[in-house]
């Protein structure tokens, strides 16, 4: 079953994930990160934004098949364009991904926004419902140690 995992709190979403694509890359996983159009180019300028030491490698769906093959992180708006070997999806959408139990684990990155926050709970109702453990990562918590 998919190990589900949600990430609240995070006060800059994107510098966030970045710092979660970097350390899932560390550690050998092959991630998709599901965005929208918007949030995908933001994210890529991030990532392309960070120090040369700290450089996640990474693509767009539809980048040519070679350069596909040898990015850790795909990024995509739909997850059929997620790469067949992928063991992580990262969700920065409002809803449930669609087919999302493909993948050995699911992030959902949760910012401090309200809306944000709202949304995620309609996420995590749909995973309970269904019977998923969810790990809750509360990342205000971590900030106060």
């Amino acid at each position: 079953m998919t190990e589900l995992a949600f990430h609240f709190g995070a006060p800059d979403k994107m510098a966030y994930t970045c710092r979660l694509l970097r350390k899932a890359v560390g550690s050998g996983a092959k991630v998709v990160v599901l965005a929208t159009p918007d949030t995908a180019a933001q994210l890529d300028a991030d990532l392309w934004a960070l120090s040369p030491t700290e450089f996640v490698p990474h693509c767009v769906a539809n980048a040519r098949d070679a350069v596909r093959g040898r990015s850790p992180v795909v990024m995509v708006t739909d997850v059929q364009q997620a790469p067949d070997l992928a063991d992580v999806l990262v969700n920065l959408t409002d809803t449930v991904a669609p087919g999302f139990e493909r993948f050995a684990r699911v992030i959902e990155v949760v910012s401090t926004d309200a809306a944000d926050r709202d949304l995620a709970r309609q996420r995590w109702r749909h995973y309970t419902e269904r019977g998923y453990t969810i790990a809750r990562h509360d990342l205000n918590l971590k900030r106060a140690d």
